[in-house]
Formats: C-alpha cells, sequence, structure tokens
C-alpha cells in the first residue's frame, strides 16, 4: 500500500460545521482550493494507494516524519508564483529539500496580467527557481496549468516542464457532460455569478452585476473567500474587503439582503446547487469550473493570466474582462458559447494527466482503480453542510445555531484558561533564584536610598 501525503485543507471525507470551518479556515481562504484537492484525492486513490490529507500549513520540522510515513509528497497548487505567496513558496522549499521521497507537483500556474508579461514576478524569480529546482531533484517533471507558466519556466531554463492544466476538470475523468437546453436565457432562468473583490474593484464587474440583479431575478451569487463567508455567518465586517460594499456578500448589498448570496465550505454541497442553475459567468476560474463538472454551462470573465491560460488550454469559453461593457447581459455570454471544443479535447487532455501521473510514479483511479465507484459512495453517505446564506433576521432557530456554537468555544477557553492559572499558581511556588546582579543591587541600593531620603 502507497501512503501519499497530500497538501489539502481537509480530506473531502471530513465534514466540518460551518463555524468550525470558518474559525479554522479549512480551505485556506479560498473554496475554491478545495475543488482541486478533492479531486486530486479521488483521482489518487486506488486498491494499493492510501491518500491522507496534510493541511495547508507547511511545517519544516515534520520532514523526518513525513520521509518515514509516506512514499510520495503531492502538493497540488494553483497561481502560486505571485508576490503574495511568496513566503509560503519559501517554507515549502525548505521542507521539499530535507523530504528523501518523490514529490509532486500537478499545475501550478504564475500569476500576472492578461498580457503575460512576468515582469512583476521578477522580484521573486530566485524564489521560484529554488521551488521549482527543488521539486524537479524529487520528480521527473513538474505540472503546469498552462502556455504562460510553461513559458515562464522554461524561460528560467527547466525543461522538465508538462502542461497539464488544473486536476479539477478531471474529477469525473473522461466524462464531461454540459447541459444545453437550445433556449435563450430569460427572466426565468436561474444564473450563478461569481466574482472576486479585485475584480469588482478594479473592473467593471459590480456594475455588471447588479444590471444582471434588475434583469434576472433569480440570479445568485457564489463567493469563495473566507471574508464573505464571514460577512454572510457573522456579519463580520473585521477584514478590509469590508470596505467594499459592491459586492453581493456584503450586508449592505440588496443581494445579501434578498438572500441571494452564498458560500461553500464543501465542493460536493456547491456543485449539487449548480446542477439546479442554467448558466453560471463571473470571473472565478474554479465558481465557474465547479458550474462545469456539475453539467452547467459557464463562461469566465478573465482579469489575469491565471484564468486566461486555463480557460485556453481547456478551451472554456471565456471573455476579457477589461473589454466587457458595463451592460453586458449573461444571455448574450450563453449564446455565444461555443462548449464544443472543450468537450471534444477533453478525452486528450485527460489521457495527458495520466501521462503525466504514470511519468512521476503515481496511479490513478480511472486506469488503475474503479473510477472513483467508492469515493462516489462514500462522499454520497456524508450530509455537508449547505450554502453558507446571508444572516438577515432574528429568528431563534438561526441565533441559537450560532450562540451555541460561541458558547461551546467560550466552555472550551475557560477550562484552557484555568488549566494555565493553576499551572501558573503551581509553578510560582518555587522561589525564584535570583541572580548575583540582582542581589548586589539590592545590597548596594539600601544605603544609596537612605543616604538620598531627606533628613527630617
Amino acid at each position: 500500500m502507497k501512503r501519499i501525503l497530500l497538501r489539502s485543507g481537509k480530506s473531502p471525507y471530513d465534514v466540518v460545521p460551518v463555524e468550525r470551518a470558518l474559525h479554522e479556515d479549512v480551505f485556506a481562504t479560498n473554496s475554491g482550493n478545495l475543488i482541486f484537492s478533492d479531486a486530486a484525492h479521488k483521482i489518487l486513490e486506488t486498491p494499493r494507494s492510501e491518500v491522507v490529507s496534510n493541511g495547508i500549513t507547511t511545517r519544516v520540522a515534520d520532514a523526518d516524519r513525513i520521509n518515514s510515513e509516506y512514499d510520495v509528497f503531492v502538493i497540488p497548487l494553483a497561481n502560486a508564483f505571485r508576490p503574495s505567496f511568496e513566503r509560503q513558496l519559501e517554507r515549502l522549499t525548505q521542507l521539499i529539500s530535507k523530504l528523501k521521497i518523490p514529490v509532486v507537483v500537478p499545475g501550478v500556474g504564475a500569476q500576472t496580467g492578461v498580457n503575460y508579461s512576468a515582469d512583476r514576478l521578477r522580484p521573486m524569480q530566485s524564489t521560484v527557481y529554488a521551488f521549482v529546482s527543488a521539486v524537479l531533484d524529487h520528480s521527473a517533471s513538474i505540472g503546469v496549468r498552462g502556455e504562460f507558466t510553461e513559458r515562464y519556466l522554461r524561460d528560467m531554463g527547466f525543461r522538465d516542464v508538462d502542461v497539464i492544466g488544473c486536476p479539477s476538470m478531471f474529477l469525473h475523468g473522461t466524462r464531461l457532460d454540459i447541459r444545453e437546453s437550445g433556449r435563450a436565457l430569460g427572466p426565468d432562468s436561474r444564473i450563478s455569478v461569481n466574482g472576486s473583490h479585485d475584480a469588482i474593484r478594479k473592473h467593471k464587474l459590480g456594475r455588471i452585476i447588479n444590471r444582471a440583479h434588475t434583469r434576472y431575478p433569480h440570479l445568485r451569487f457564489i463567493g469563495q473567500n473566507l471574508s464573505e463567508a464571514r460577512q454572510l455567518h457573522w456579519r463580520d465586517m473585521s477584514h478590509q474587503n469590508a470596505s467594499l460594499t459592491d459586492i453581493p456578500t456584503h450586508p449592505d448589498h440588496p443581494m445579501y439582503r434578498e438572500d441571494k448570496a452564498r458560500v461553500y465550505v464543501d465542493p460536493s454541497a456547491w456543485m449539487d446547487d449548480l446542477r439546479g442553475f442554467d448558466f453560471s459567468f463571473g470571473s472565478r476560474i474554479h465558481g465557474n469550473i465547479a458550474a462545469l463538472l456539475a453539467g452547467t454551462p459557464a463562461t469566465v470573465l478573465c482579469g489575469d493570466s491565471r484564468t486566461l491560460e486555463l480557460c485556453r488550454y481547456f478551451d472554456i469559453p471565456h471573455r476579457m474582462l477589461a473589454k466587457a461593457p458595463s451592460d453586458l447581459d449573461p444571455a448574450d455570454l450563453y449564446a455565444e458559447a461555443d462548449f464544443g471544443p472543450l468537450t471534444r479535447g477533453h478525452q486528450e487532455r485527460f489521457d495527458r494527466f495520466m501521462n503525466f501521473l504514470d511519468k512521476n510514479g503515481l496511479e490513478n483511479t480511472f486506469t488503475h482503480g474503479d473510477g472513483g465507484a467508492a469515493f462516489e459512495a462514500r462522499m454520497s453517505a456524508l450530509a455537508f453542510p449547505p450554502g453558507i446564506r446571508p444572516w438577515v433576521g432574528a429568528d431563534a432557530a438561526t441565533m441559537s445555531a450560532r450562540l451555541g456554537w460561541l458558547q461551546s468555544q467560550l466552555t472550551d477557553l475557560t477550562e484552557q484558561n484555568n488549566q494555565l492559572k493553576r499551572k501558573l499558581t503551581k509553578n510560582s511556588s518555587v522561589p525564584v533564584q535570583r541572580s548575583t546582579y540582582q542581589r548586589a543591587r539590592s545590597v548596594v541600593g539600601r544605603p544609596i536610598k537612605r543616604a538620598l531620603r531627606p533628613s527630617r
């Protein structure tokens, strides 16, 4: 039995209550991360392979334990080659350098603008070079998301680079069925929209969403950030994102007040809900991949290289966000979307991904297992939390669930505090030895104080 350690926020089999999921940040600030890590887990789980989630936190001190307990370390990454992820990349490099087992990276990407200029990445080039070098010291090749990341690494001199896209697209293996009704979208259509704070702040996405909201009564916004989830569930406005009121997860937005915003802490519940929609669009790549995996047509509004190169590789219908008009109608996006290249090329892209796994010594469930049947059966028996909804109203049921969790946290913290007090009391009963300096200062200080004391 090969034991595979997988970098992921949690195992797909872990059912985590919403409050705990938000408190512990099980999806590493973006719930889209769980889509590709869950897919990697399913793909790598075979009768001869056990997959164990490692969590997101990188502990270099765990190297010896990992070497002794596991046979391979798999690190699915998204847009990891970006300045804000540099520190995490350095820690991963330190850990990998201490490992003696194979290390496989399936689908990492570089993030810059849609012009594919690597200028903003130049200050972190040495960090990326060290990371890729460490990975290639432990594997046959590194898997990247698309054309830009491939060129970026080849320009550094790396040759063992395979373009494989993202594991998320192969969640169902060779099957990718997109439902197309042939009817135009209208006021009765159920439409899902997604978008990041940056896309709303820097582009016209906020106005596009607001126009769609007035035209389509059944429009729903699906957020992905931890800060959005906390706004919906707790009305937590402490994050800097709370300054943006044009996003539907903000309590001041009309879609919030109308209960038309969601954030999911599990991909399973996310995709189950998306099966009931007619169309999805927006700037979130994994928000729209979730729709496609659910069989729902989707179009991506690309605002950077991380979304653009994946759309080009998989032939996902897309438009440039910067060129989209403020009155963009999702009905037009749906009418012009051609899913033929996406579905026709899926088998070839799937085979390329399987070849990458073979090259790096990893079996997969579709070639060496049951095609994921056991995985799906186990998942179907679990009851995952539904999407997080806006906290509107003050009914007893809504309040009691939240207050109950807060009360349990208060009880736990109180007990921990009491334990610390008992330890402190116990330790404080032991006489504390003063240093030679302290004793000398005390002796010398007394006569000086007496001398300085005013005479009576």
